[in-house]
């Protein structure tokens, strides 16, 4: 068994590549892999909205459920550092899923990030025995890991205790949502390579962006600013997470992330960021046809095809706008 880290040591799975078996997620320590798991998505998530059986697709092209989603923890990581987060977030919950815009913004960016990195380390436990051979396997991918050393390194804040110094690492939007009878109580979405998660507990979104030290947030203030007052009709959230996407996609620079030294009395770790922005650019240009593309794709329970959304070449079609730039909004759809 390898010898617990120090206080304010961070690990660094990266380094020899050991994300899985028998190696604690979040301190290295190695593990009885009979006993030292947890979920993914926790029990009481689970429990509360009927998960253990809902069926996930992996980029190996297999299925399997959230509740097989684990990943390997050791005690006091899973007794001092997942539990007590997953607790806060239960209880904060516990009467309504708008306790979800109680909580800090450091705990919403754990908590969608525990579950982001779960899912990351599943991934790559799958690539060594798949189904079918991915096109493009995550461990192949160089820009991938560089991305997901950075967004672990403030994860960590899980286990160690650590402030961001004058930054939030991701940006984390979140929106009522006018669900129906027939919407289920529970969605969530990812995409790893734009680092993009978004989560629905009932009529409360959680739509996340985790490395992008919240330039999205900043950028799209407009737009959530105009979304944040009113319920919006799935269609419209729809249209929200696309930005997220695209937005995401285009962001060319990478957050790093590196520790104050530590002084004599010190509580907390305190990280520094800056942008690998060596250009002077942070996004790549904006492509309407591309950004078209992503909306068709998350428009396509309601049949939206490309050519519908570029009509007007000059001006995808929206939901949350209408013609003239002011919000919208939807009852019913399509009677808009």
């Amino acid at each position: 068994m390898s010898a617990a880290l120090p206080r304010f040591a961070l690990y660094d799975p990266f380094a020899r590549m050991q994300f899985g078996a028998p190696n604690c997620f979040l301190c290295g320590t190695e593990l009885d892999l009979a006993i030292d798991t947890i979920p993914v998505f926790a029990d009481w998530l689970m429990d509360r909205y009927g998960l253990h059986e809902h069926p996930i697709h992996l980029l190996d092209q297999s299925s399997s459920t959230l509740g097989e989603m684990r990943i390997p923890c050791c005690p006091t990581c899973r007794t001092q550092h997942v539990g007590p987060l997953e607790a806060r977030v239960e209880a904060a919950t516990a009467t309504s899923p708008e306790g979800l815009r109680e909580l800090d913004a450091q705990t919403q960016f754990l908590w969608l990030g525990k579950m982001f990195y779960g899912i990351f380390v599943n991934e790559l436990e799958r690539e060594k025995a798949p189904l079918i051979k991915p096109r493009y396997p995550l461990s192949e991918n160089r820009a991938l890991f560089t991305r997901f050393r950075s967004f672990f390194q403030v994860l960590q804040a899980l286990r160690v205790p650590m402030r961001y110094d004058d930054f939030t690492p991701g940006s984390v939007f979140v929106l009522n949502v006018a669900t129906g009878p027939d919407d289920p109580a529970f969605a969530y979405d990812d995409d790893l390579a734009t680092m993009v998660f978004s989560i629905r507990l009932g009529n409360v979104a959680l739509i996340s962006c985790l490395l992008d030290n919240a330039i999205l947030l900043d950028v799209m203030r407009r737009v959530y600013d105009d979304a944040r007052p009113r319920p919006l009709h799935p269609v419209q959230l729809a249209e929200f997470k696309a930005r997220v996407y695209y937005g995401a996609y285009l962001l060319s620079a990478v957050p790093e992330y590196f520790p104050r030294p530590l002084k004599p009395g010190d509580e907390e770790l305190v990280m520094d960021t800056f942008l690998d922005d060596i250009t002077g650019v942070v996004f790549n240009p904006w492509s309407n046809m591309a950004y078209g593309q992503a909306l068709e794709d998350l428009w396509r329970p309601w049949n939206i095809g490309l050519a519908d959304i570029m009509r007007n070449p000059a001006q995808p079609l929206s939901y949350l706008y209408d013609a003239e730039g002011e919000p919208l909004v939807v009852e019913n759809f399509p009677g808009v």
